[in-house]
């Protein structure tokens, strides 16, 4: 017997219609809600802001309407931090979102403090329904982040917008007419919120610490010229079956991060 919640789906192009089926009426709460979450799906709505939460890295993601929706390919971010974090890790989830890499990693890395900002007052109420109490911030990148945290954080995960300006346009249409553009434009060529973060991560880094950040493939070069030139030592993971790429940068440098130096760091 054909499912009508399934064909409707699939006429309005959902590739995954079965799964967003079950989902869809997972949350509804009357035949009255499921058409209404239906026909929100249908005219393009993204799935996750129509059910209330993501799927990521084994963990359910409260996300509302207009804050990014995370990816599962940054998944791989998450894993390859957390694989590579000492124990009892201080971790800062810069432009959290939802603050689904700061949860990820904290389930990943049991005793770790998880700390997290975004400069979007409706992202940060969303992280604040996710990540421990006072521990998510309003900030634009470092600008007001809590002066203890300077050359304190061991993991620095950053999921910075990085699609050039110019391929804006190109984007999928859930994302682009859904999402916040902010969260997308990364500038010319995509790079401008990363070298943003990479001007002042050496001075948040605890020596040995390590910054992560989420790029496109063809960024690769010019990624690693960047964490050069802030000083961290670069390294560069894929994972070609979820399309992710990922730059990192450690802070070898322990004087950077040092207590005597962040004293003085206007």
């Amino acid at each position: 017997m054909t499912d009508p919640v399934v064909t409707r789906l699939r006429a309005a192009g959902c590739v995954f219609a079965e799964d967003e089926a079950r989902e869809l009426r997972e949350a509804a709460t009357s035949p009255d809600h499921l058409d209404a979450l239906l026909a929100r799906r249908v005219d393009g709505e993204p799935l996750e802001y129509v059910v209330g939460f993501a799927e990521f890295d084994g963990l359910r993601i409260a996300v509302s309407p207009g804050v990014f929706v995370p990816r599962r390919r940054t998944a791989f971010l998450v894993r390859t931090a957390a694989a590579r974090a000492p124990a009892n890790a201080t971790c800062l989830d810069l432009c959290c979102g939802s603050g689904a890499l700061g949860a990820a990693f904290a389930a990943r890395v049991p005793g770790s403090e998880v700390h997290a900002a975004d400069i979007d007052p409706v992202a940060v109420r969303c992280a604040r329904h996710t990540l421990p109490p006072g521990r998510v911030y309003e900030s634009d990148l470092f600008a007001t982040l809590p002066a203890a945290l300077r050359g304190r954080v061991d993991v620095l995960l950053a999921n910075v917008p990085y699609v050039p300006t110019a391929a804006l346009a190109s984007m999928p249409v859930e994302a682009r007419d859904h999402e916040p553009p902010r969260t997308h434009d990364g500038g010319p060529d995509g790079l401008d919120i990363a070298r943003r973060v990479l001007a002042e991560a050496a001075h948040w880094l605890a020596p040995g610490g390590v910054l992560y950040i989420e790029i496109a493939e063809h960024q690769r070069d010019a990624a690693r010229t960047a964490v050069e030139s802030a000083g961290l030592t670069p390294r560069l993971d894929a994972d070609d079956d979820l399309g992710a790429t990922i730059v990192s940068g450690t802070n070898d440098r322990p004087e950077w991060s040092s207590p005597a130096r962040a004293a003085w760091i206007p």
